[in-house]
């Protein structure tokens, strides 16, 4: 699989990965009626993709506006996924973008920045209602 993509909806986030060019993204609001149901196949192409032994570098953008607890949990699986890639050699870089003045998402971020030793980890504040 050389890609995977899933549009936005008003629950679910809007997910584009390359695995070609090995850039991750997922952008909008998270709080799908079913977590496990929206985030098995992103799980399932993911584990396929960072299990590749040609793997090269990992560069997720995480664009969130807003998840609740049941994604976060989520979310958290995708990051120890990275992190598990990342102690074993592969570069692995997470960009949390988080809009200016949301200090609970810039929170949420440095939570999960605290659990990750391996991956780099950067905040990058953009306009509010804005593109990155």
């Amino acid at each position: 699989m050389d890609s995977l993509t899933i549009p936005a909806t008003g629950r679910t986030p809007g997910v584009s990965f390359d695995f070609v060019g090995g850039h991750l993204r997922m952008t909008g609001e998270s709080y799908p009626d079913d977590v496990a149901g929206f985030f098995g196949p992103v799980f399932e192409a993911l584990r396929g993709f960072l299990g590749r032994p040609d793997g090269g570098p990992v560069h997720f953008d995480m664009e969130l506006l807003y998840f609740n607890s049941s994604s976060a949990k989520a979310l958290m699986n995708i990051f120890q996924m990275l992190e598990t890639v990342a102690r074993s050699g592969r570069p692995v870089t997470v960009t949390w973008c988080v809009e200016e003045n949301d200090d609970s998402m810039r929170e949420l971020g440095e939570d999960f920045a605290e659990d990750l030793r391996h991956v780099v980890f950067r905040m990058r504040e953009m306009p509010a209602g804005g593109a990155p």
